[in-house]
C-alpha cells in the first residue's frame, strides 16, 4: 500500500527520489521520509508528516544539502503507530543500517521483545523496525549486507517489500519481496527500485520484476538476484509500455475526473483484438481458454472491493447467459475459511492492480488444490506484470491504462466489459449462446464507447444535483438484480471520496429493514433500467417516497418514471440490453460522487486513511 522509490546512480539521487515518491503519491499515504549515504558516508535523513511537498520543505530546510549517490525514499500508510515523523520511513538502526518497508511484519512483537532483549532501542512503534534491528544484528556474522538480509527475513512471518543500505557496504543496496511487489529500473545512470514502475518512468522504460522470494543485490554497474532457494538467477529485462504523461492530469482538476471521461476509450482499448464484427474470441483469455471453457462446470470469482463488485455483475451475465453455476465471495473472507472446491470449476480472481494481497493469497491455497479437482484459475487485471497475473494460468489485461485515482472508475467498467466477454465466450463454448445473441452483444459492446460519451454530457445536470448533498451526512442506493451491484458501487464511490455514509440495497429488501432509515436527511438514489424488474422497482420508489426522501432516479428513456415532488428523473440514456444497461449506469454514479465530494471540499483523488493497492491484509 505504501511507496519505495531507491537507487544508486553517478550524480545526486535526492531529486530522483523525491519525483518517484511524487509518482506515488496516488497509492494513497499519510507521511514520507528520504535517507541517503551522504559524502562523508553516514545516514543522512529526512521525513515528514503529510504530502510529500511537506518532505520537500523539511529537505530545504536542513541545516546542510541532503546529497548523495545512493539512497532509498518511503511514503507510507499507517498500519502500526499513527502517522507521525517518528513512524514515517526510512528507519535507522544505529546509524549502521537504514530500511523502507511495504507489508506488515506479523510477529513483529515477538521480534520486538528478542531485540529489546539483545538491547536494541525502538524510536517507533512500528513493525518496519524490527527489520532494520535484525539485519544490524546478522551484520554481526556475515560478510556482506546481502548475506545479513538473506539471514533477517527468514525470521519475519508476514509479507514484505524490503529496500536497504548501509554506510558499511557504500556501494549496494539490496530488495527483498514476498508478497510485496517490487521493480528494478535498468538505466545508464544507475539502477533504481520502486514498488510501481510508474516512480522510476522518467528514468528508464526497462524493468526487472522480481518474482516471490526473490532478493537482489544492487551496484552500480550490477543487479544481482537469488531466488527463495539462495540459487542465483536471471530475471528478463522487460520495456514498460507506459508513458510518463500518461500518469498526468493534463487539464482535468482531479485524477478522477479525467478517468471517468478516459472511459470511452478505455473500453475501446480493452474490446480491442478481442472480438470481431459479431463474436468473442475465447483466445483472448489464453491459448487454452476454449478448451478449458468447455471442460468447466462451476465458476468461483473471488475479489474485493470494486472488482467485487464487477464480480456480482458478472454472476448474473454468467448464470443468465452461459448457464453456469456462479458463486463470488470476498478475497479476505475466502481465504480464511475452508470452502469446498467442486471439481471442473473456473477460478476467477479480479484486481486493478493485481497484487491485492487477500486475493492473491486466495488463489495461491486454490493453486494447490488444482491438479486433483481439475481446477483451473483465470485472472482479470489492467497490470500485465503483476503478481497476480504470473500466478494464474489464463489470464485477461483490461486495457484501462494507469489508474491513479484511489476510487475505482475506468477499471471498473474495463472489468465488466472484460467479464461480459467472458460470459459470451463461456457460453457459446457450451452452446449457450447462438450466434445471434452474441451478435447482439458484441454490438452492444461496440455501441458502449459511444453511449458512454453521451452519458458524460449530463455532467452539468449531475453537478447541480450534487449541490442538494452539501448538508447530507447518509444516503441509500437502490436497485434490482444486476443493478444492485451498480448501486453498491455507487454507495462505495460516495463514501470512499465524499465520506458520506452510504448503503445499496436491492429495492425489493426496503421493506425488511432498511425503509426505517429513510427520511427528509436521507437522499435516495434509484437506478432504473427497463428490464423485467422495472414495474416492481416503480412500486419500490412509490414506497420511498411517501416517507418524505428526496429522490434522484437515473432511468433509461423508456423507462418512463413518473417524477414527482422532491423526486428528480434523470433519463441517461436508451434501449440498453443486460450487458450495456449496468457499464452506462455506472457513468452518472461516477459523476454524482465526484460532485458531491468536490461540494464536501474532501481530497478526491487521494481520500483519507484509503491507499489504491491494498496489498496487505
Amino acid at each position: 500500500m505504501c511507496g519505495i522509490v531507491g537507487g544508486i546512480c553517478k550524480n545526486n539521487i535526492t531529486p530522483i527520489l523525491v519525483e518517484g515518491l511524487k509518482r506515488l503519491e496516488y497509492r494513497g499515504y499519510d507521511s514520507a521520509g528520504v535517507v541517503v549515504l551522504d559524502e562523508d558516508n553516514h545516514l543522512y535523513r529526512a521525513r515528514a508528516v503529510g504530502k510529500v511537498a511537506n518532505l520537500e520543505q523539511n529537505i530545504r530546510d536542513q541545516q546542510k544539502p541532503l546529497n548523495g549517490t545512493i539512497g532509498i525514499a518511503h511514503t507510507r500508510w499507517a498500519t502500526h503507530g499513527e502517522p507521525s515523523s517518528r513512524n514515517a520511513h526510512p528507519h535507522i538502526c544505529n546509524h549502521s543500517v537504514s530500511v523502507v518497508h511495504n507489508g506488515i511484519i506479523e510477529n513483529f512483537l515477538a521480534l520486538k521483545s528478542e531485540q529489546k532483549s539483545q538491547g536494541y532501542n525502538f524510536t517507533s512503534d512500528t513493525d518496519t523496525e524490527v527489520i532494520a534491528h535484525a539485519i544490524h544484528k546478522a551484520l554481526e556474522t556475515s560478510n556482506t549486507l546481502l548475506e545479513a538480509t538473506q539471514k533477517a527475513i527468514t525470521t519475519f512471518e508476514g509479507a514484505y517489500g524490503v529496500g536497504v543500505v548501509s554506510p558499511k557496504y557504500p556501494g549496494h543496496i539490496i530488495a527483498a519481496r514476498s508478497g510485496s511487489p517490487l521493480v528494478i529500473g535498468v538505466s545508464k545512470k544507475g539502477h533504481f527500485i520502486a514498488s510501481d514502475q510508474m516512480a522510476l518512468l522518467e528514468i528508464t522504460k526497462e524493468f526487472i520484476f522480481l518474482e516471490e522470494g526473490d532478493i537482489a543485490d544492487i551496484t552500480l554497474e550490477s543487479v544481482t538476484i537469488y531466488d527463495v532457494n539462495g540459487a542465483q538467477v536471471n530475471r528478463e529485462v522487460k520495456t514498460s509500455k507506459l508513458k510518463s504523461g500518461q500518469t498526468s492530469k493534463g487539464n482535468y482538476a482531479h485524477y478522477m475526473l479525467k478517468e471517468i471521461f478516459e472511459q470511452p476509450q478505455a473500453i475501446q482499448d480493452t474490446l480491442e483484438s478481442r472480438i470481431t464484427k459479431d463474436s468473442v474470441l475465447p483466445s483472448a483469455f489464453g491459448h487454452k481458454a476454449a478448451d478449458i471453457f468447455k471442460s468447466t462446470k462451476h465458476i468461483q470469482i473471488i475479489a474485493c472491493g470494486t472488482s467485487y463488485n464487477a464480480g456480482l455483475v458478472a454472476k448474473y451475465w454468467l448464470e443468465d447467459i452461459a448457464k453456469i453455476p456462479t458463486h463470488i465471495e470476498v478475497a479476505s473472507e475466502y481465504r480464511y475459511r475452508n470452502p469446498i472446491i467442486l471439481d471442473n470449476t473456473l477460478f476467477v480472481t479480479i484486481s486493478q492492480s493485481g497484487e491485492t494481497a487477500d486475493t492473491l493469497e486466495a488463489l495461491k491455497s486454490v493453486k494447490k488444490l488444482a491438479k486433483d479437482k481439475n481446477i483451473h484459475t483465470l485472472t482479470i487485471c489492467n497490470s500485465a506484470e503483476s503478481s497476480l497475473t504470473r500466478e494464474s494460468e489464463l489470464t485477461f489485461l483490461t486495457h484501462a491504462g494507469p489508474e491513479i485515482g484511489v476510487a475505482s472508475t475506468k477499471a471498473f467498467t474495463t472489468q465488466l466489459v472484460s467479464l461480459a466477454l467472458l460470459a459470451v465466450a463461456v457460453g457459446r463454448c457450451h452452446k449457450q449462446v447462438s450466434k445471434q445473441q452474441e451478435a447482439t452483444i458484441v454490438d452492444g459492446l461496440n455501441r458502449l464507447p459511444g453511449l458512454i460519451k453521451k452519458t458524460l454530457k449530463q455532467e452539468d445536470q449531475i453537478k447541480e444535483l450534487a449541490k442538494t448533498f452539501k448538508n447530507k451526512f447518509n444516503a441509500l442506493f437502490l436497485g434490482r438484480g444486476s443493478m444492485h451491484a451498480i448501486a453498491m458501487e455507487g454507495a462505495l464511490k460516495l463514501k470512499e471520496i465524499s465520506y458520506i455514509h452510504a448503503e445499496a440495497y436491492p429495492a425489493g429488501e426496503l421493506k425488511h429493514g432498511p425503509i426505517a432509515l429513510i427520511d427528509k436527511d436521507t437522499p435516495v438514489i434509484a437506478i432504473a433500467p427497463n428490464d423485467a424488474l422495472l414495474d416492481k422497482l416503480k412500486s419500490n420508489l412509490q414506497e420511498v417516497k411517501s416517507r418524505g426522501s428526496e429522490m434522484i432516479v437515473f432511468e433509461d428513456e423508456v423507462a418512463e418514471v413518473s417524477p414527482m415532488k422532491g423526486m428528480t428523473v434523470v433519463p441517461t440514456t436508451t434501449n440498453l440490453g443486460r450487458i450495456t444497461a449496468p457499464i452506462i449506469f455506472t457513468i452518472p454514479l461516477q459523476l454524482l460522487s465526484y460532485h458531491v465530494a468536490l461540494i464536501k471540499g474532501t481530497d478526491v483523488d487521494q481520500p483519507r486513511n484509503l491507499a489504491k493497492s491494498v496489498t496487505v491484509e
